[in-house]
């Protein structure tokens, strides 16, 4: 299945110079979700691990029923804000500006070996806050699954060396 004919292209949002890659077409249609999904669990089942991680709040729509899948707990990794303390946080920068991400303080004392899910991949900053996150939680991220990776905008070079990295389709420009 072309998994690109799925994502819609919007040209100048959200502002000028940007094309936003737009994953409600693919969530909209059953058959290239569980195309995604399923090509998630495929590889997720030659890995080791404990839990899926996904990170607010677009890898929630991969990544919770990936968990339910594989019957293995998932882990909401949250927008600060989101979640009742304790929480565990870090604080990363954006383009403009930065952000901080959360997780519930013991979410990964029962889990060692975490999937972590996203939709894109752009340029990296959301998904090292992530694994960064889980790592300061005393557990690893084994994998990285992904709908999309921008290529052009080097995320992967803003990501530990080590980490594996499955990404379904990717953009030159």
């Amino acid at each position: 299945m072309n998994i690109k004919s799925y994502i819609a292209d919007i040209i100048g949002f959200p502002s000028d110079g940007i094309i936003f890659r737009d994953i409600s077409p693919l969530i909209g249609n059953y058959e290239a979700l569980n195309y995604v999904l399923d090509s998630f669990e495929k590889y997720a089942l030659s890995l080791d691990f404990d839990c899926i991680a996904a990170i607010d709040a677009r890898g929630f729509i991969f990544g919770s029923p990936l968990a339910n899948r594989l019957k293995v707990p998932f882990v909401p990794i949250r927008k600060s804000g989101k979640l009742p303390p304790p929480v565990k946080s870090i604080k990363y920068d954006l383009e403009y500006g930065n952000s901080r991400l959360e997780c519930k303080d013991d979410v990964f004392n029962s889990t060692k070996k975490v999937i972590l899910v996203d939709d894109l991949l752009a340029t990296g900053g959301t998904v090292n806050a992530a694994i960064e996150l889980v790592s300061n939680s005393g557990a690893i991220v084994v994998s990285v699954l992904l709908v999309a990776e921008l290529l052009y905008l080097n995320g992967r070079n803003n990501l530990p060396n080590n980490i594996d990295i499955n990404c379904l389709v990717s953009y030159e420009k």
